[in-house]
């Protein structure tokens, strides 16, 4: 049977990542609808309606697929969670008590503009994983389309004008299946589908842009799977008897990692942003800037400097665009020094006796380790990248050899496996402070590599993520 989880315990550490992936991008630094980057918005997770994505390359559904070990009678709580767009229009207000559209309502702490809002919307069910298992569930859900209109007072109490906000009906559907697969162990595949289903066509060549669709869109959809007596396996480091069983795995347009703290097992976030198991967020952090990929300490700052009239604009454009500039305003100087930087762990460099001397540098190639500093200039044989060799694979490699790339998916992203088997010159061999060594390439055949050489703009891969090829 299905049962509402309100708000299951179990997800209250991953729902702060789940928040950040939410509203990644949601408003970005200066926080107004004016500037370029808040124009294209709703990157991430958008889940359009079936008649309008395929002709404009965009999803309508997502698909989860993980390994779950469930124990006796488990019950898998799932909780999908999205943004709803609804379109905000300003309207001032006349003499004669009406109302006309506006691009802009001045008021004295604010300037109102047109913008679409972002509203959150949650889908809880909670089901045996016994019943999941056959056909598996299907469980539809709508959202009605509705108008609202806010009155707009000024600070001195006099009406002003008004806001009216438009949403449209969006309609979904909740796919969930369990298989349960041959082997020593008791494990299931859960498939878990999300798809928008609404009927909205566009009418005419106006309705067939992303604007018209968005509001009729699933936005940065994403799920919490929970189990309440068992575990999931990670998609990324399995235990040696599942990697087949993994890799079978088929996830399109998100990607499930364990959640909900180092440790656990019984969380999974399906995120649209590729993430590692158990996110989290920095501790550091005072409060959401809806840009996780930059720093906080350089966001507060910069939102501080701005002008009173930029303020102004940016608590006119949206609520959470004015909770920033408030949290700007209010860090006291403690919490930004706590943001300026932190140490997460210490591990000793050097061994009780001190650094090992090196007493012989091969000719062909230097040796480097992590526990002699490379940067001692007393150091006979310093880190010359122009000319270090290094052995791969048994064979000396460096500045002008030829290599084949064969990135390893555990530490690269998704650009670096689009260069897999392709061949590639050796820049530079570079040594980090930790004594690990990475090679500086170019790709053959790309038009721009000069240009990379000019400006020292390389792609970077580690000696195990290449194989040598005869010099050309």
């Amino acid at each position: 049977m299905t049962t509402a989880t309100t708000a299951d315990p179990r997800f209250a550490a991953a729902r702060q990542v789940a928040d950040a992936v939410l509203l990644e991008g949601y408003v970005l630094y200066p926080y107004r609808a004016s500037a370029a980057k808040n124009r294209l918005r709703w990157q991430f997770g958008v889940l359009v309606p079936p008649a309008w994505g395929p002709a404009h390359g965009e999803h309508a559904f997502q698909r989860t697929e993980v390994l779950m070990e469930p124990r006796g009678d488990a019950t898998l709580a799932l909780e999908l969670r999205f943004l709803h767009a609804q379109r905000r229009t300003v309207q001032r207000a006349l003499d004669d008590g009406g109302f006309a559209d506006t691009d802009e309502l001045h008021l004295a702490d604010r300037v109102l503009v047109p913008w679409d809002e972002g509203t959150e919307e949650h889908v809880e069910l909670s089901f045996p994983v016994s019943e999941l298992t056959g056909d598996g569930i299907t469980v539809p859900f709508t959202r009605p389309a509705r108008d609202d209109t806010e009155a707009v007072l000024d600070t001195d109490g006099r009406t002003a004008g008004r806001l009216v906000r438009r949403t449209e009906a969006i309609e979904g559907v909740l796919r969930l299946r369990a298989v349960e697969l041959d082997g020593a162990y008791r494990v299931f595949r859960l498939t878990a589908v999300v798809e928008n289903t609404s009927p909205w066509t566009p009418a005419a060549a106006a309705d067939a842009d992303r604007e018209a669709a968005l509001p009729r869109s699933l936005v940065a959809a994403h799920l919490l799977l929970g189990l309440d007596s068992g575990s999931f396996l990670s998609m990324t480091d399995p235990p040696e008897w599942a990697r087949e069983a993994v890799a079978a795995c088929d996830n399109r347009h998100t990607w499930p990692v364990l959640a909900g703290g180092a440790g656990r097992a019984d969380v999974v976030l399906s995120s649209p942003i590729i993430l590692e198991d158990h996110p989290a967020i920095a501790p550091e952090s005072a409060g959401a800037m809806y840009d996780a990929t930059e720093i906080d300490e350089i966001l507060a700052l910069r939102t501080a400097a701005l002008t009173e009239q930029e303020k102004r604009e940016a608590r006119g454009t949206d609520a959470r665009a004015a909770a920033v500039i408030d949290l700007a305003d209010s860090l006291p100087p403690e919490v930004l020094e706590r943001l300026h930087g932190a140490v997460r762990s210490l591990r000793e460099v050097t061994g009780p006796d001190g650094p090992e001397q090196i007493t012989e540098i091969p000719d062909e190639e230097a040796v480097f380790r992590p526990d002699t500093p490379w940067w001692d200039p007393a150091r006979a044989g310093t880190a010359d990248p122009a000319r270090d060799r290094i052995s791969v694979d048994g064979t000396p490699v460096g500045p002008g050899s030829r290599v084949l790339l064969r990135p390893g998916p555990r530490r690269t992203d998704a650009q670096d496996l689009f260069l897999h088997g392709r061949a590639a010159h050796v820049e530079a061999v570079l040594h980090d402070v930790d004594g690990g060594v990475h090679l500086a390439v170019t790709v053959e055949d790309d038009p721009g590599a000069d240009i990379r050489r000019e400006q020292g703009r390389f792609l970077y891969f580690q000696p195990d993520e290449v194989t040598p090829l005869e010099d050309a």
